[in-house]
């Protein structure tokens, strides 16, 4: 017999296996969880502005003037900083992804083994179950209605049945149904791979954070040459004239005046904050077990307002045990216990049937004639035994309302009794009975015989996860609404939705659902649990909410959920859940704990939050710098500071603190517009700060102040100024805040009190004239900003657009 033959039958031996791998023909192939080495260093070392410090800092050097090129290890440390940062949080993400990886259920030797999906080789034998997502490509053996989701390989959204013979592809996703299939293509060779699956590599997704700053930088990178020369010949002029200062040697310190103008324009740190949070973030949430498989998704934390929910696995532990069985008709017919214990030892069960295995012990009946697996969409399953047995007929196990709808036999009794049941809390489930045997038309379209009666209803319970209710109690405080979607019956799912604290007086039922978009976007603004929902439905809900406006995360663990996972704004896994909806989820909780949501949210707010605050400081230096610039430079004016002084500025007043304040605990509600609100305090603020400085620069000139003494001012008072805008924007001011601008203000005054820092920095003692002038240019800037603040508040509080709704209206009459 062939190898491929044997692989058909019963899988590959050892020796077989063995052999491949020797030949590298296994499915190791390195998608890495996290961003590579290389794009690190990339990202924080090669980029334009990096360069431009570092020509400065050369110029400055090669003149001999090292002194002014302190903004250089400022710019190095940032560089060791970010860059620490980042490969921190690739450590702790990839550890976490190794420990948590994917594995893949194969045949080999005639046994079912369970490998990590590195170790497949090819020609093994995959065994495919619901949940599953298939590790390598393949062609399919054997197939029980088996259905895949190839969407996010193809695009296509409708589930693909396979048959024998059929293709399956690496990265698709089992949503029905069983098979096998045989590896054809394994590793780089694999169509996934091929693709660089969006599912299983890191990427750094869009975000407004990132498109916001980055837009910044290129608004800056057009204007900083052309500034430059402004600059240049404006101190040039200044200092006697192109000719006279070239002669006299002075064209070096037009030079330095002119790094010291650009080198301030450029808001270095501003990048670095925004990837020291992101890391962070990243690492704090992985020490509390939470895998972030995409680093921006911490900011889309921030702007959740709705969160839906699975019932199972999420508001309650998933663990299910057998309540009662509720006989639901006359004297049920022979062999009904033999068919719950062949239900319950089935292995291909899902949790609840396999509940059925203790109380229902008896010996199960001989194999059946026909079957047609259970399925999210239908749910129920369906059994035949031959009629010459004693359990001989069909059986269907399912949902009381989808095996009797709205008209049959027994229907309405039963219907009332299950509502009645399920009112308490329970799961229900009916066992009915027809004595026609399951046809092959009728399996092939999935339909159920007729002269079906019910035999009894069985019910389960669920335990309410212990940190369900404060959980919820917390996204209500927060003003996150809650949407529970279920596929279970919508008075079972109403009931535990009360038990945690919704306000849920009734469930609605997912199959009345509209299927126009604007009815079904009105019912989910009028209630906020659901029952009987499949996973198309979960689908369409989360795609309808955002449709409305709301920013959504949907949190599941079966497969039912993966549809909806990937579809929402941040995705939330349990570790518990199938592979499939892990690996489309952004974020993924590894100890499965509820009570870890609203951390992960917090999270996300204070990395927008800080990174909005952090982003004023340093967009009104870039603002004030800029127009410094510019109006030295249009005005033939010596700029008036030296590069050290700007770097000892920029550390007190941006720097230092910025760095705290990036990773300061902070809940506030995010809301669009990022850049907007930033620009729209940081321009006028700098706008005024440098016409202060050059009103102060022009009145000491005409006094008569020597160079040294305005440079003294100038610094003096855009320190002050800068301290005050720390203040202002660090407002309220508590805790870590009074501790922090207390230090800069103490630097402050070491600066101007330590001899040998006063000397570095070519301070000299500020006479009468100069110093009424820095204290009359201090307050009267002060006050300007604190008109700006205030009127950026109202700017914003008028321009913030509407929260979306977070609580559902009343139902209609």
């Amino acid at each position: 017999m062939t190898d491929r033959a044997v692989a058909e039958a019963e899988g590959l031996t050892q020796a077989q296996v063995s052999e491949r791998v020797a030949r590298g023909q296994t499915n190791a192939y390195d998608a890495a969880s996290s961003r590579s080495a290389w794009s690190i260093v990339r990202a924080n070392v090669f980029t334009l502005f990096n360069a431009i410090i570092a020509a400065c800092f050369l110029v400055l050097l090669v003149l001999g003037h090292w002194k002014d090129a302190l903004f250089g290890i400022s710019a190095l440390a940032n560089t060791i900083i970010g860059s620490v940062q980042e490969f921190r949080a690739k450590a702790a993400l990839d550890k976490l992804a190794l420990m948590h990886a994917p594995a893949a259920r194969v045949r080999r030797d005639g046994e079912v083994h369970e490998i990590p999906v590195a170790e497949v080789v090819l020609d093994d034998l995959l065994l495919l179950r619901a949940g599953d997502q298939v590790p390598a490509d393949g062609t399919v053996t054997a197939s029980s209605r088996l259905q895949l989701d190839e969407s996010m390989l193809t695009g296509e959204s409708d589930a693909v049945d396979k048959a024998p013979g059929d293709r399956v592809l690496s990265g698709s996703i089992v949503v029905g149904g069983e098979g096998s299939a045989q590896v054809s293509a394994v590793g780089a060779d694999s169509f996934a791979n091929r693709l660089a699956s969006e599912a299983k590599k890191f990427s750094l997704v869009a975000s407004e954070l990132r498109s916001s700053i980055d837009r910044v930088l290129r608004w800056i990178a057009w204007i900083v040459g052309p500034i430059a020369l402004l600059v240049l010949n404006a101190q040039m002029i200044a200092l006697g004239g192109w000719g006279q200062a070239i002669a006299d040697g002075k064209w070096q310190q037009a030079a330095v005046n002119t790094i010291a103008a650009v080198v301030a324009m450029i808001p270095l740190g501003l990048v670095l904050m925004t990837s020291i949070a992101f890391a962070v973030g990243a690492v704090k949430l992985a020490r509390q077990q939470v895998l972030v498989q995409e680093l921006p998704a911490v900011e889309g934390l921030a702007r959740v307002d709705t969160i839906c929910l699975d019932k199972t696995g999420t508001l309650t532990e998933g663990e299910i045990v057998f309540d009662g069985e509720h006989p639901a008709g006359a004297e049920p017919p022979a062999g009904w216990q033999e068919v719950l214990a062949w239900y319950g030892a089935d292995p291909d069960a899902n949790a609840t049937a396999r509940c059925l295995a203790a109380p229902f012990s008896t010996p199960p009946p001989a194999e059946p004639v026909a079957r047609i697996p259970f399925s999210s969409a239908r749910k129920w399953s369906a059994v035949a035994f031959a009629s010459d047995t004693d359990a001989g007929g069909t059986w269907v196990l399912g949902g009381p309302e989808m095996v009797f709808p709205a008209t049959g036999t027994g229907g309405e009794h039963l219907r009332a009794q299950a509502v009645e049941l399920a009112a308490t809390g329970r799961r229900t489930l009916v066992l009915a009975f027809s004595p026609e045997v399951l046809t092959p038309a009728l399996v092939a379209a999935e339909q159920l015989p007729a002269a079906l009666e019910p035999v009894t209803l069985l019910t389960f319970r669920e335990k309410i996860r212990e940190d369900a209710a404060q959980t919820l109690r917390y996204f209500a405080e927060q003003e996150v609404a809650v949407r529970v979607i279920s596929g279970d019956n919508p008075q079972t799912v109403a009931a535990i939705a009360r038990e945690v604290g919704l306000d849920a007086p009734t469930g609605f039922d997912a199959r009345e659902l509209p299927e126009d978009d604007a009815g079904l976007a009105a019912v989910l603004e009028e209630h906020n649990v659901f029952g009987r929902v499949t996973p198309t439905q979960k689908k369409r809900i989360v795609i309808a909410l955002k449709a409305a406006g709301h920013t959504v995360a949907m949190t599941g663990d079966g497969v039912n959920d993966a549809l909806a996972i990937k579809e929402a704004d941040i995705g939330i896994a349990m570790e518990t859940g199938s592979p499939a909806t892990k690996a489309v989820a952004r974020l993924v909780l590894l100890d499965g704990r509820f009570s870890h949501l609203p951390s992960v949210v917090a999270e996300g707010r204070q990395v927008i939050a800080n990174i909005e605050r952090v982003s004023m400081l340093f967009l009104t230096k870039t603002a004030y710098a800029t127009a410094l610039a510019v109006i030295f430079g249009a005005t033939l004016m010596q700029f008036p500071f030296l590069p050290r002084q700007l770097s000892v500025i920029d550390g007190l007043t941006i720097g230092l603190p910025a760095f705290f304040l990036a990773l300061m605990p902070n809940a506030q509600r995010y809301r669009p517009g990022f850049l907007r609100r930033s620009l729209s305090f940081a321009l006028p603020a700098g706008l005024v700060i440098a016409a202060a400085l050059w009103l102060y620069a022009w009145a000491a000139t005409s006094a008569g102040i020597h160079e040294p003494e305005l440079r003294t001012g100038s610094t003096l008072i855009l320190t002050i100024v800068g301290l005050w805008v720390l203040t202002v924007l660090s407002r309220p001011i508590d805790g870590w805040k009074i501790l922090i601008i207390g230090a800069m203000m103490i630097g402050l005054v070491l600066v101007y009190s330590v001899p040998i820092v006063y000397d570095f920095l070519q301070f000299s003692d500020p006479s009468l004239v100069t110093a009424l002038l820095v204290l009359v240019t201090s307050l009267a800037t002060i006050g300007a900003i604190e008109i700006i603040r205030f009127a950026h508040r109202r700017f914003v509080r008028r321009s913030a657009p509407p929260a979306p709704s977070t609580a559902p209206r009343s139902p209609r009459p």
